[in-house]
């Protein structure tokens, strides 16, 4: 596509669509580079398509895929990695592996959360040669920083940045206003006054004594200089009172905002230490007076360039900031040095690249830069609280001359690849993405928000008062108190996400879904969206993205691998067949039949010469995947577990506990001989009654006695919902297998299970009777009554009777559950 100007009239054509960002025509004009760039939603997609896609036809198709199997892990390190901030990426290089799995050159993807335009990156290098593998790339994003650091991202892996020109606006700057950062060395063998450049200086809070109400600085009563530590407790220095600093209130002084012509109140922070170099050699003091008048020069400097004087909006991290120190514009966040050569160098940016690399700097370089110690000394390392606004109480304000020549020189490190593959980013929200055509996309790769991990907007807002076009929170995906939206708003907005993936998505290709959230809520939720708007679940894998984050270590809470989640969509003729058969046994062997073309066959995912389990292939989840689907598509399900245990053994054929289709099974027969070697089993933690007995048959393989499970399953107990009502390993036991005239417990037979399966749901189904019969609150159940009771209860269409129940249950059970929320899910929108 040939470059074109964005009109008035272009953006008329796209205003209605869902995300239209906050700024004027104008603003949202000069930010975008249209076509390929558009800081709204873009409204070339459609001719983008027509040029780069390929049309669908189901009797031609012969695409197949099985599942990306491998896990993967992919360091933090590669210059383009770490190019641009962001609260959160997938590194380049590991999409990359699974762009080269599931497509060909030229092929067409979409990343509708596409953060800093990795997935972008990833299909420009797809391949041995990025001038004949590349493939093609439609970024979405609500946010307009994410989507203008897509842009500069795409930008320099696809051809070369003049670099040149911004050391020029630095030498510009520096000319205009080095003096800021000049200070006199403090060396004695020096003669006469000599100045040293500043490279950092250490700020301190200022705090009142809860006791003799007193001032005192931070800096000097709670840092342990020499041992490289700060002080939980200290002593006031006026009435030796042992304080902590969460007991004593800031210190506030009143300034005049020659912005706002009016007085205004913040925290008192002061000058501890300067950092500066003189003759190559790096030294430190504290301020003398010309530091102070230097400072003193600093704050009454009359700008003459234009920066951001946006008001901070209310908001889960914009509240600390506000109430420890008074800010509420986003300038307040700037040392004053730092806002006045900020927005010189702004001023003289020619294009978005320019602008990118100040950018890279804008986010991190505030008073929310700790000091810490690290490697032996005061102010090495240290940084911004990640995902926070959280203005610690001592800042570093660093030389931003110096700040921003290192982020031009980590532009110049990246080599253009000069690929001949595509990437067209737009502004909008993904719950509606009307200008791409259905059935037109050839593979998704997505990094959704995670509930309330991170809120982006609040945080982007620092650069987008900058580029001055911001995002429309309105359909921001997020759980957020401030903007009204709980598990079940986060939810809906993911669904019609979802939804439009699959409604863009060919026929039988895959949908690649990273997650990272610690709790199972979000996971959840994630998974509800993604089998509500149609597509199967074959696998779910781990990314490492390499080193640990420092939450990572310490919250013994956090998650610290991301999960991958791999879907396709069903074939059009698959669909249609069970729907036109609903309601009859075939459309339960149609279903399988698909899945496991779908699934891999064999699978070594950590190169060890063992074949994994794969669980997708065991009866359990087969059973579990057919449900959802019929559900997820309104038609009944024709067979229960019972009958359906039978037919997997009558029509499949059967390899340590896995189902295969025939054209498969040799080709695992031939990997068994190969390795010869027992498959390795995963790691199953017993959280609930269903876990147990997944447990219980895997331990059953080999029949064992009660006195031989016992210590053993209780050593596997991890941690039992506080809701849960589980039952004693004898009862599950007695439901669930047969027992040896010797006392030793198995697995029953195919054509005995039946009836053991019978007589466990007719158990569980008076049990879930019990429940209905009784009134309030449930304080203690069954998870699997409640499952069998909300499966009988579906098949009755009793839709009232499910959501009764579920409002009888503890929230969280059923958000933690992704069946009980499919059925009351499914069943609340059938009653309104």
């Amino acid at each position: 596509m040939e470059k074109r100007k964005l009109t008035k009239e272009d953006i008329d054509k796209v205003r209605d669509i869902e995300g239209f960002p906050i700024g004027s025509d104008e603003d949202i004009i000069a930010l975008s580079d249209a076509p390929y760039y558009t800081a709204c939603p873009n409204p070339f997609i459609k001719e983008f398509i027509e040029e780069n896609g390929t049309s669908y036809d189901e009797e031609t198709d012969d695409y197949h895929r099985e599942p990306y199997a491998a896990d993967v892990s992919e360091g933090k390190y590669d210059p383009m990695y770490k190019l641009h901030p962001y609260h959160t990426k997938v590194p380049h290089q590991a999409i990359a592996n699974y762009i080269e799995h599931y497509t060909k050159s030229g092929d067409l993807i979409l990343d509708g959360y596409c953060g800093t335009g990795m997935t972008g990156v990833a299909a420009q290098i797809a391949g041995k040669n990025p001038v004949t593998d590349a493939r093609n790339a439609i970024l979405i994003d609500l946010s307009s920083a994410a989507t203008f650091i897509s842009a500069i991202c795409n930008d320099v892996v696809s051809h070369s940045i003049d670099v040149q020109h911004f050391m020029n606006i630095i030498n510009n700057c520096n000319e205009e206003l080095g003096w800021m950062y000049k200070t006199k060395c403090s060396q004695k063998n020096l003669l006469g006054d000599t100045y040293g450049e500043i490279t950092s200086v250490f700020w301190s809070d200022i705090y009142i004594c809860p006791h003799c109400g007193q001032e005192f600085v931070f800096w000097n009563e709670a840092v342990d200089y020499e041992r490289g530590k700060i002080k939980k407790k200290f002593s006031c220095p006026l009435c030796n009172s042992n304080v902590t600093k969460s007991e004593c209130a800031h210190a506030k002084e009143i300034t005049f905002d020659s912005v706002l012509n009016m007085t205004r109140e913040f925290s008192k922070q002061v000058p501890v230490q300067i950092n500066y170099t003189y003759g190559g050699k790096r030294y430190s003091k504290k301020p003398d007076q010309e530091d102070y008048d230097l400072l003193k020069k600093v704050n009454n400097y009359q700008m003459k360039t234009w920066f951001p004087t946006d008001e901070l909006s209310d908001g889960f991290n914009t509240e600390q900031p506000k109430a420890s120190h008074g800010f509420s514009r986003v300038y307040d966040f700037y040392f004053r040095r730092s806002l006045i050569y900020f927005s010189y160098a702004w001023s003289q940016c020619m294009n978005n690249e320019e602008r990118g690399i100040i950018t890279k700097t804008l986010f991190r370089m505030t008073k929310r830069y700790a000091v810490t110690y690290m490697s032996g000394r005061w102010g090495a390392g240290g940084g911004p609280t990640p995902g926070t606004l959280f203005i610690p109480a001592l800042s570093k304000e660093l030389n931003i001359g110096r700040q921003l020549e290192a982020a031009a020189k980590a532009f110049a490190k990246i080599t253009p690849l000069d690929t001949r593959g595509n990437v067209l980013i737009s502004t909008q929200s993904s719950t509606d993405m009307k200008q791409i055509p259905s059935e037109s996309i050839d593979y998704i790769f997505t990094d959704p928000p995670f509930g309330g991990n991170i809120n982006y907007s609040e945080l982007n807002s620092f650069w987008e008062s900058w580029l001055k076009v911001k995002t429309n929170i309105k359909e921001e995906s997020i759980v957020n108190e401030t903007q009204h939206k709980d598990i079940r708003k986060y939810l809906g907005l993911i669904q019609k996400t979802f939804f439009e993936y699959y409604r863009v998505l060919k026929p039988n290709r895959w949908i690649t879904v990273e997650f990272h959230n610690s709790l199972n809520v979000i996971w959840n939720a994630i998974q509800t969206a993604i089998t509500q708007a149609g597509f199967v679940v074959a696998d779910v894998r781990i990314l490492s993205k390499g080193k640990e984050s420092f939450k990572q270590i310490v919250s013994s809470g956090a998650v610290k691998e991301d999960l991958v989640i791999s879907a396709y969509k069903p074939l059009n003729s698959t669909k249609e067949k069970i729907l036109s058969g609903a309601g009859t046994e075939e459309t339960t062997w149609a279903f399988v039949t698909q899945h496991l073309s779908n699934l891999p066959v064999v699978i070594d995912a950590n190169h060890n010469g063992k074949i994994d389990i794969i669980p997708e292939r065991q009866a359990y989840l087969l059973f579990d995947r057919m449900v959802a689907y019929h559900i997820m598509n309104g038609i009944p399900v024709p067979i229960d577990a019972t009958d359906f245990y039978k037919g997997l053994d009558e029509k499949f054929l059967k390899r340590d506990g896995m189902y295969f289709l025939p054209d498969q099974v040799n080709e695992y027969d031939t990997a068994r001989i190969k390795m010869d070697v027992e498959p390795i089993q995963f790691d199953l933690f017993v959280t609930n009654e269903k876990s147990a007995i997944a447990w219980l048959y895997r331990q059953l393989d080999t029949p064992q006695t009660y006195a031989e499970l016992q210590p053993k399953f209780m050593q596997e107990v991890k941690s039992v919902d506080r809701y849960e009502d589980m039952p004693e390993l004898s009862v599950m036991l007695d439901e669930n297998f047969i027992q040896d005239d010797k006392g030793r417990w198995y697995i029953p037979d195919r054509t005995k299970e039946g009836d053991v399966a019978k007589l466990r749901e007719k158990n569980l189904w008076k049990e879930f009777e019990s429940y209905m019969n009784s009134k309030g609150k449930l304080k203690l159940f069954r998870s699997e009554a409640i499952r069998v009771g909300f499966s009988r209860l579906w098949k009755d269409k009793n839709y009232q009777a499910i959501v009764d129940m579920a409002e009888r249950l503890p929230g969280k059970t059923i958000q933690e559950d992704d069946k009980l929320l499919m059925y009351y899910d499914i069943s609340l929108n059938r009653l309104h």
